[in-house]
């Protein structure tokens, strides 16, 4: 079985919306970071000029290939990605190999 590793660095408070959409696309699981700063081309000044940053969390989801861009497309429209600037990116990357997935190939294998 192919996997590809999906990351969306996504605004904290959307990372629910985001893993709920995730999962019903196809994705069997996630490793959430919590807390990862994300910084715009432009630093946002906010009261007394102190800068201000959004927390971030860092979601790593390792998905079958054959359905990583229907959860990479359902991750994108349930953080509203393109349409609400500051709100979250999400790409995704090839793996070579895996290792301790035997319960996702499992799990898959059962849906299908």
């Amino acid at each position: 079985m192919r996997f590809k590793l999906i990351v969306a660095l996504v605004e904290d408070a959307l990372t629910d919306r985001v893993m709920n959409a995730a999962r019903e696309a196809g994705a069997t699981g996630a490793t959430v970071i919590n807390n990862a700063r994300g910084e715009g081309r432009h630093q946002v000044r906010g009261f007394l000029g102190i800068e201000i940053t959004a927390q971030r969390d860092v979601l790593l989801f390792l998905v079958d290939a054959q359905k990583s861009r229907a959860v990479l497309d359902s991750i994108a429209d349930a953080g509203e990605f393109d349409e609400t600037p500051g709100t979250g990116i999400a790409f995704q990357l090839d793996v070579e190999e895996a290792l301790g997935v035997q319960s996702q190939i499992q799990s898959l294998n059962e849906r299908d």
